[in-house]
């Protein structure tokens, strides 16, 4: 009867990096593990053994909370798919050792030295292959080469946003990211009769909310800059810190803080 191997430190090598990778979004979103289980529709004890790498999330739930925290899936998908195959490699059921036939008195019979011959002699035209174990921690490695570098411009991003000028946003090359550029916005703040614009959009009854993007995004994230509360980059997405700020700023002026830019959120930001 097949019996299981233990898991080898190569499989949990692999879960362990995909798990921080999740628990590093997570951590930049600022939700609690209930909202990540009400947002993703896991819950919180599956997302405890997901981040916590004592299981392996499903490909559905790495694209979940990648797309709530407004993050490119592809390279954690890829992550997942090695980790997916070394944790299966791990787990490969071991074949019971079959009894071998006693040696013929009289040496070995034509069957057995033929099988001899086949197994020391390499059939022509065959070479070495690389071990699969080694290609797949190769792969992992670039992939988690590339996850590191691509978390460390964000946080950089992040650093010259909240500490730079209105340009800040515009400070990383978009090469650096790895995938498609995304415009980038300058804060041209002035006063226009009497109402404040960032020249990026002169709208003023858009509405907005979580997960919107584009250049009013934009220019709600300057004019929130322009009365001291910082949304994070000027990036014309509207994410966790754009919707912290927008409550603060709406707390601030009597309104009701529902996180949401309206006429009246807009009236504020431009008054």
């Amino acid at each position: 009867m097949p019996r299981r191997t233990a898991l080898s430190a190569e499989p949990n090598l692999h879960a362990e990096q995909l798990a921080e990778q999740l628990l590093r979004l997570k951590d930049h979103g600022e939700l609690s593990m209930r909202q990540l289980a009400a947002r993703t529709g896991y819950s919180q004890k599956s997302w405890e053994r997901y981040l916590g790498g004592r299981s392996l999330p499903p490909r559905a739930a790495v694209e979940a909370l990648a797309r709530i925290s407004d993050t490119d899936p592809v390279r954690l998908l890829a992550l997942h798919e090695v980790a997916t195959d070394t944790w299966n490699k791990g787990c490969t059921p071991t074949p019971s050792p079959s009894p071998s036939p006693s040696p013929s008195p009289e040496g070995p019979t034509r069957s057995e030295a033929q099988a001899v011959s086949d197994t020391s002699t390499p059939a022509a035209g065959t070479t070495p292959a690389l071990s699969r174990s080694m290609r797949i921690a190769i792969g992992a490695g670039a992939v988690a080469l590339v996850l590191a570098v691509s978390s460390t411009v964000l946080l950089a991003l992040r650093v010259s946003a909240d500490e730079g000028g209105p340009s800040a946003a515009s400070s990383v090359p978009a090469a650096a990211s790895g995938s498609a550029p995304n415009p980038v916005y300058t804060c041209r703040i002035q006063q226009i009769d009497g109402l404040w614009y960032a020249g990026i959009s002169r709208t003023r009854n858009t509405e907005l909310s979580y997960g919107n993007g584009g250049p009013e995004v934009a220019e709600a994230q300057c004019l929130l800059r322009r009365a001291g509360i910082s949304p994070g980059g000027i990036d014309g997405m509207f994410g966790p810190l754009t919707q912290r700020a927008v409550r603060a700023m709406q707390k601030r002026s009597g309104l009701a803080a529902d996180g949401m830019i309206g006429p009246l959120t807009w009236k504020a930001l431009r008054g």
